[in-house]
């Protein structure tokens, strides 16, 4: 690196880095601060930087904003901050000369040691092990003219899946496990399994190291896993790169992973943590912005402003009402929309950005709706994970139009109901519809729930109907963490078995949910792995586990083919009935002519016999038609969850055509589900239901030559 560099006053905005011809202007946010230092360095590691440059407070500050023009400096060029002013806690200052700061707009965040976390906390300098920032020039990359998808709403099927666990285990057979570039390598196989969408959790970079605790058995550190404890809001995890610090320069690696899941015709959403960061509470590591600017990135407590607001559950709440953090959340979030081309964000704990200043609910906050209304995010598909660790919960009632919502209550309602608990039948039958109860009254659609059973906070599918309550020792917290309110069951035994009918019990239940999920109106979103049975040795809360645990096997692929076909086949079958696919809500066949346009489908309750539901508190059923509309065929829906066959009536099908039995949980393979144009014709007027059982008929002609 040749130094010293030239410098001039350089510009305010924007703010990070950015490059141009002659050199990097750098900028920087921090309204208290008494000086500013901008280190340059050669390497991550140097216990000093080769270049420091000391901005003065009237010739490179203008209003709250720091800036330098560093004249030849060039992408790749590594670079991180000291920041002076008052350290007064009382009162809200935790400036800390002693802290090497990372820049909030880092494009680019480098470092290999696992002392980062710890010198962080610590009194004395942390030069050398600091996190440093990467100047980044995003215009050297090559989309080769791929452009991005665009999936209809009523067609996006959502698969949830670590970047990191999606290759890392030998079995996935990839070339550099565990990266963006071993994840490329098994498109064909997301591809082949019908999802649309995926959605990454957090890719933006995070310290694997700072887990306080040790595993039990082993007495090694546990590791950050997951990643929802974000450093940098702009930069993606180096974790997860293939090449050398050197080469993320031009961010490729992320950048190629989306690009080849757009070539392939599939969406890419992130996951996406603007709740909180890395910086903990009052006894966490500076990494940046407690000493930029503390009073004004986070909610402190206005009775001890020494002290935190706690609405994440994980030690600090972002200050989402502040003009300059909701500028940086907006930044981030077109950043990655428009130089990364990602598709769709999925908000964590998005209520916290409806906590105003003071950390209360607000009816209309201005982040969320300046998020839905930006013109650069237009286009994007905007999730809310819509409750916080404070109490608030918004499924339902997230402030704004276009956004969608994680369901919670449908994944509450359809555990209980499949168990087998009493009193749900209603409630089902409003989830089934895309949860009109929920939604309709502000106007919105069924795509925007987003109906899920498992997803990364909690059980996997197999550990849902194999568990009866959670097994986190291993996370060496005694148990105490994850959540108690699972409504799952073993069916007998705690754990894995090899008793048959416990087994066999076992793989129905996971038909049904994965059947009800499927059929239900909305937007179904799939827990990567539960296709063939992933399981975590019942850990629901497996944030740590980096390792086997929490890796996926792909030898389970073979183990649970009959799972793996069961999803596939599933997943086929709702693709090809549109009815299954209603734009709005459906209306049911009692309502006026005009309540719906001529051909779209409406619903009929059922019970054991036609036109007969059992709404009552006892009613473990649930029985309707879909009626036929354009471009669709008629279809019958049966759930029997009482733990005994029970007689189903079915409709008097159509004029010239028969029911066509296409999915039955109870029965084995092949005949639990149809491929296309292989259902089993059934000419008797009732149907015998197993206990336990999902089974649908669509409509068909009468000459078939297979029959029940």
């Amino acid at each position: 690196m040749p130094a010293p560099y030239a410098i001039s006053r350089g510009e305010p905005h924007p703010l990070g880095v950015e490059v141009s011809k002659d050199g990097v202007n750098f900028s920087l946010f921090s309204r208290s601060a008494r000086s500013v230092e901008l280190l340059l360095f050669e390497h991550f590691d140097d216990e000093a930087p080769a270049q420091a440059i000391r901005l003065d407070g009237r010739h490179n500050r203008t209003f709250s904003y720091w800036h330098v023009f560093v004249h030849g400096a060039r992408e790749g060029l590594l670079y991180a901050y000291r920041v002076h002013g008052p350290h007064e806690p009382a009162h809200g200052h935790r400036f800390n000369a002693n802290k090497v700061l990372l820049d909030p707009y880092a494009r680019g965040i480098v470092y290999q040691s696992k002392r980062t976390h710890v010198d962080a906390c610590h009194p004395q300098d942390n030069v050398r092990t600091a996190m440093k920032g990467l100047v980044v020039d995003p215009s050297h990359f090559d989309w080769g003219g791929v452009e991005a998808p665009r999936i209809d709403a009523t067609d996006r099927i959502i698969y949830e899946v670590h970047v990191r666990g999606f290759t890392k285990h030998v079995s996935s057979g990839v070339e550099e496990p565990g990266t963006f570039s071993g994840f490329i390598a098994k498109i064909p196989y997301l591809k082949a399994l019908g999802v649309t969408t995926v959605e990454l959790l957090p890719v933006f970079q995070f310290d694997e190291h700072d887990v306080p605790f040790i595993h039990p058995k082993t007495g090694a550190p546990l590791r950050n896993y997951w990643g929802y404890n974000p450093i940098g809001f702009f930069a993606p995890h180096r974790g997860y790169y293939v090449e050398g610090w050197q080469n993320m320069r031009y961010l490729t690696g992320f950048r190629d992973l989306v690009r080849e899941l757009h070539r392939a015709g599939m969406e890419v959403f992130l996951d996406v943590v603007y709740n909180h960061t890395a910086e903990g509470n009052e006894l966490g590591p500076t990494l940046s912005f407690r000493a930029l600017e503390n009073r004004v990135y986070y909610l402190l407590d206005p009775e001890r402003e020494d002290t935190y607001m706690n609405y994440s559950g994980v030690g600090n709440t972002l200050n989402c009402s502040h003009p300059v953090v909701r500028r940086l959340v907006l930044d981030s979030l077109r950043y990655w929309a428009g130089v990364m081309r990602v598709d769709g964000f999925r908000f964590d704990l998005a209520s916290v950005l409806a906590r105003d200043e003071l950390g209360r609910p607000t009816p209309s906050p201005p982040l969320p709706w300046e998020i839905e209304a930006d013109p650069i995010l237009q286009r994007t598909y905007l999730i809310a994970e819509a409750w916080d660790a404070g109490g608030l919960y918004q499924v339902g009632g997230f402030p704004g139009e276009r956004w969608s919502e994680w369901n919670g209550r449908f994944r509450d309602d359809v555990r209980r109901f499949v168990r087998g608990d009493f009193g749900l039948a209603g409630s089902m039958a409003a989830r089934m519809l895309g949860s009109p109860d929920l939604y309709e009254h502000q106007g919105r659609e069924p795509s925007q729930s987003i109906n899920f059973v498992t997803c990364h906070d909690g059980f996997t599918l197999n550990d849902l109907v194999t568990y009866g309550w959670k097994h986190n020792h291993e996370n060496g917290e005694d148990g105490r963490d994850g959540n108690d309110a699972n409504f799952s069951a073993n069916y007998g035994i705690e754990g894995p078995t090899t008793d048959p009918a416990i087994e066999r019990l076992r793989i129905r239940q996971i038909k049904n949910f994965l059947a009800i999920t499927m059929l239900a109106q909305g937007t179904p979103m799939l827990l990567g792995g539960d296709e063939f049975r992933r399981t975590q040795g019942g850990n629901n809360n497996a944030y740590c586990q980096d390792n086997e645990t929490s890796w996926f096997d792909w030898r389970f692929q073979d183990t649970h083919a009959e799972i793996f076909r069961f999803t596939k086949e599933i997943i086929a079958f709702r693709r090809r009935h549109p009815s299954l696919r209603r734009r709005k809500f459906i209306v049911g066949v009692e309502a006026p002519q005009d309540a719906d346009p001529v051909g779209f489908t409406r619903v009929a309750w059922h019970g054991t016999q036609v036109g007969h539901p059992d709404w009552s508190d006892g009613s473990r059923v649930l029985a309707y038609s879909l009626t036929p509309s354009d471009g669709d065929v008629g279809l019958h829906i049966i759930m029997n969850f009482h733990d005994a066959p029970l007689d189903f009536e079915l409709p008097v099908p159509a004029p010239g055509s028969a029911w066509l039995r296409a999915v039955d949980t109870s029965l084995p393979p092949p005949w639990d589900i149809a491929a296309e144009g292989a259902a089993v014709g059934h000419l008797r007027s009732r149907y015998r239901v197993a206990d336990r059982s999902v089974v649908v008929f669509e409509q068909g002609t009468r000459g078939m030559t297979r029959h029940a």
